[in-house]
């Protein structure tokens, strides 16, 4: 009896602990429930108040509503932290894969990119995505093909091809473990909860962001290389001199028989196209004639045709056109090797035809200044123009730099380029020697906050690429936990009948050590902060039927026990002995089975290997502890034991 004393102490233990573990999920629930109440009757009265207000809008005012009901309780955010965490699939949100581009990789670190080699790393770039081999390992076999060694691109002249390609794949592979940490201090920052990241093969990352509404959001964050630049506008006049040599190549016209020049032409241009609001008749024609005669100013207006500046407006729907012109390569003759055109970050709405415009510069190839000097970045409220900006830190190597590159500067104007197009690119007024300066031109406070982030995390060392995306919806993640739930009680309450059914009292015990069983997987969980999946509960769907397997084992063999004349202690006894070895061996197998699952399957596969294994541990310790237990206690009893 002291035995049983000692086993039933460590049971009960381990019933309150686990109880104490789920706690906070019950806390959670509650709050939660409360908490969706107070912001769907928030909703309604912002409906009645506001009857034009957007859906947005909307989702803003209610998601301020709710960090400051959180921010006020620290009560909700610690149970939210301890409950039993749901995946993606359970309360919604952004699931991405991602794959770091080894190919922009290489193009970044070669050191002759000729003819040949955009042309290898083209060709090994498109047999890439359809092969497992690295990107690497093709360009590689590529060249040896031709005949070229690795060294013509990469390394150095004494180093041979094996070394190079083990350099080359060791860069690749620091890139995609980089990416995962910047890509998570990103996320942190950013304020998801229980975000999983996850690295899947040789470049893919995986990220699950739980409770993330705002698709185009979540993806800027993931996938904004943070690249910041730092580069000078050219000066108008060469600005003007380079869009009259495309003009002129485009119209077919001599680069040396034009007969205007410069900014004369393009000046021209706009005040045609001014005029052709005034006429009515001819209109058409005219801009038929300027298409023909100045494609490019067709298409880039200028901005001011005053020439003190040299901007041009590019209407939205053009862009596109517009690249592919400057990409032509009789177009690429005529712009000088150290200079490109770049657009804005942000459209401007032109409120003559009600069309979005972006701005065309063009500024020096080569930056100033990278953001690689940036400390601290904070956004913040302009208070002279009350638009949202970010303001930057400097270290000092930075801060000198750009004092210099400030002083021998004033009254031009530096583009501060992120990612390849323009937020702003404000005048030089002074020198400036403190290593600040800010960033304009975001539309709103969120996105400003946006840009905070991803310059604080840190830039990506390789651009990476969504390869692919899902969205769940909170409804449709509610749903999941609702049939989830009724699947587990209805499989519960089936098993236990039918154990109670042909077993009788025996089944009684297996129904309540059922019970246990399933408090123990859900103790489990919360304690060691797993993420239950709808897979995870098909996992305990599963250990319900496993656990009482072990159970039909230990029964039959008392029965038959029984049967040659035993008392019912040798029988109990007997049965236990005999069953274990058959109990251990299946389900040691089967959590091997788990353990595979888990170390190779990702996502959905890891979450119900997770919880058969926690069911698997759970329920040998039902059957051979707890129904042991409480059979040596009804024998101890005299209580009459019926096995059916």
């Amino acid at each position: 009896m002291k035995e049983i004393r000692f086993r039933l102490a460590i049971i009960l233990a381990a019933i309150v602990f686990s109880v104490y573990l789920l706690y906070p999920t019950y806390v959670d629930y509650q709050k939660t429930k409360n908490l969706n109440k107070i912001l769907d009757s928030q909703k309604q009265a912002l409906l009645y108040g506001n009857p034009n207000i957007t859906p947005d809008q909307l989702d803003k005012r209610i998601k301020l509503i709710e960090d400051s009901i959180k921010a006020s309780d620290p009560s909700y955010v610690k149970a939210r932290s301890e409950r039993i965490k749901l995946g993606l699939d359970l309360q919604g949100g952004m699931r991405v894969v991602l794959e770091v581009n080894t190919t922009k990789l290489l193009n970044k670190v070669v050191k002759n990119p000729d003819d040949v080699f955009k042309k290898v790393i083209a060709e090994s770039d498109k047999e890439a995505q359809v092969s497992e081999e690295s990107v690497v390992d093709i360009f590689a076999r590529k060249l040896a093909q031709r005949g070229i060694r690795m060294s013509r691109y990469f390394g150095s002249v004494r180093d041979d091809d094996s070394k190079i390609i083990s350099d080359l794949k060791k860069d690749a592979d620091d890139a995609v473990s980089r990416a995962m940490e910047i890509i998570r201090n990103r996320v942190d920052q950013y304020g998801v909860s229980e975000p999983s990241i996850q690295r899947q093969g040789t470049r893919r990352i995986i990220v699950e962001l739980p409770g993330v509404a705002r698709e185009e959001e979540a993806k800027q964050l993931l996938q904004g290389t943070a690249l910041l630049e730092f580069r000078l506008l050219k000066d108008p006049e060469f600005t003007f001199s380079v869009m009259q040599k495309i003009d002129n190549v485009l119209s077919g016209k001599s680069l040396v028989d034009s007969t205007k020049t410069d900014s004369t032409a393009a000046a021209d241009t706009n005040k045609t196209k001014t005029q052709l609001a005034k006429t009515d008749t001819s209109a058409e024609q005219k801009q038929k004639d300027i298409e023909k005669n100045h494609p490019f100013f067709a298409i880039a207006h200028l901005l001011d045709s005053q020439g003190r500046s040299a901007d041009a407006a590019v209407r939205g729907d053009e862009r596109e056109k517009l690249t592919r012109l400057l990409n032509r390569p009789d177009v690429q003759s005529v712009i000088p090797n150290n200079v490109e055109f770049i657009y804005s970050a942000k459209p401007f709405r032109n409120t003559n035809d009600n069309k979005d415009y972006y701005t065309l510069y063009l500024v020096n190839k080569e930056p100033e200044l990278t953001g690689g000097v940036i400390t601290n970045a904070r956004a913040n409220i302009d208070p002279q123009t009350t638009s949202a900006v970010v303001d930057m830190e400097m270290n000092s190597d930075g801060a000198a730099e750009w004092s210099r590159i400030t002083g021998a500067n004033i009254h031009k104007r530096i583009a501060i380029i992120l990612d390849g197009v323009a937020f702003s690119a404000p005048v030089v007024q002074g020198k400036i020697p403190s290593g600040r300066s800010q960033i304009s031109g975001m539309a709103n406070m969120e996105e400003a906050k946006l840009l905070e982030i991803i310059l604080k995390a840190g830039a990506l060392p390789a651009p990476v690429d969504i390869i692919e995306e899902r969205t769940i919806g909170p409804s449709l993640g509610q749903d999941s936990v609702n049939n989830g739930l009724t699947s587990m009680v209805i499989g519960y309450i089936l098993v236990g009948l039918f154990m109670i059914f042909y077993y009788r009292r025996s089944g009684e015990i297996a129904a309540l050590t059922l019970t246990l069983i399933v408090l123990f997987v859900l103790g489990v969980l919360a304690g060691f902060g797993a993420t239950l999946t709808l897979p995870g509960m098909a996992g305990i769907v599963l250990t319900m039927g496993m656990a009482v397997d072990a159970n039909v084992l230990i029964y039959e063999r008392i029965r038959e026990e029984l049967g040659t004349g035993k008392t019912i202690r040798a029988s109990v006894e007997g049965g236990f002995t005999k069953a274990m070895p058959a109990i251990l061996d299946s389900n040691i197998t089967t959590f091997f089975t788990g353990i595979i699952l888990y170390q190779f399957g990702t996502g959905p596969v890891q979450g119900f290997a997770l919880t058969l294994m926690i069911g698997i541990i759970t329920s040998l310790f039902g059957a051979l502890v707890i129904s042991r237990v409480i059979f040596d206690w009804m024998v101890a009893k005299g209580a009459k034991i019926s096995i059916g």
